[in-house]
């Protein structure tokens, strides 16, 4: 202790001697200090990582609400006067997926968010980079999702290119890929032409995407593809999801219900 104070007041005594030593010191403590504040805020903003996604991750959400595609137009002619107005139909809420499966026949998710956030069953969920899966399931603040990697799941789609209508199913195996049917064989495929979410139903938005074409064969005697698609969703490394609500999702349900009952 005696010799570190002796050392110190040498140093002093050096500084206060000699501008030229002085000038050393204070740019070997200025680098010190410089290289001690970058350490310590490289640390301080990896942790603040995780809330940086959280807030990127919310304003996708606001943004995406904001598209034309999120919204209906109205046009109401009165005296040769076109009064269009927009209606929201879509809005999104984003999530996170704090559990995962993409190995197994029937694949589930959980996200954390649930009903007190506005989650319920039937909604679509997306990420970032396009098709994900369908709620089935809410509680208070979770709820579950059926991926696009399920048996059960089945989605309508359509190409991009021509519009060509056809189904999105998983037929198991590599999380990567997946299948589309019903698409006839008098329609032109290309290899890399690029799948989309078709509108039809009543749960994603018209142009989400959903993969690649791999490769296509006909299948015989059907009159259809069978096409192997490149999923544009990465299931390995799914993190942040959103939640679509379609806010006509309810009255359309229902008007399709009550069709079905008057034609019986």
């Amino acid at each position: 202790m005696v010799f570190l104070l002796l050392e110190v007041i040498a140093v002093v005594l050096i500084m206060q001697g000699s501008i030229y030593q002085r000038s050393h010191v204070v740019r070997w403590c200025n680098a010190v200090s410089g290289r001690w504040h970058d350490a310590v805020s490289s640390v301080s903003g990896y942790f603040g990582l995780k809330a940086e996604n959280e807030h990127l991750a919310a304003e996708n959400a606001r943004l995406r609400a904001q598209l034309a595609s999120s919204y209906i137009s109205y046009s109401d002619t009165v005296f040769e006067v076109n009064d269009t107005v927009y209606k929201q139909r879509y809005s999104y809420t984003d999530a996170q997926v704090i559990k995962n499966s993409y190995n197994q026949p029937r694949n589930y998710m959980m996200i954390n968010k649930g009903t007190l956030q506005g989650i319920h069953a039937d909604m679509a969920v997306i990420s970032p980079q396009g098709i994900v899966g369908v709620v089935i399931n809410s509680t208070k603040n979770f709820s579950t999702i059926m991926p696009v990697l399920h048996a059960n799941s089945r989605n309508s789609v359509k190409l991009l290119r021509t519009n060509s209508v056809g189904s999105l199913i998983w037929e198991g195996g590599d999380f990567r890929y997946a299948t589309v049917v019903d698409i006839p064989t008098t329609h032109k495929l290309l290899k890399n032409d690029t799948i989309v979410t078709s509108g039809l139903a009543n749960d994603f938005p018209e142009g989400i995407p959903v993969g690649y074409i791999e490769d296509f064969e006909s299948v015989q005697g059907s009159g259809f593809y069978s096409i192997r698609v490149r999923l544009a969703t990465d299931f390995n490394k799914l993190n942040h999801v959103y939640v679509v609500d379609n806010h006509f999702k309810a009255e359309q349900d229902s008007l399709m219900k009550e069709t079905e009952a008057d034609d019986e």
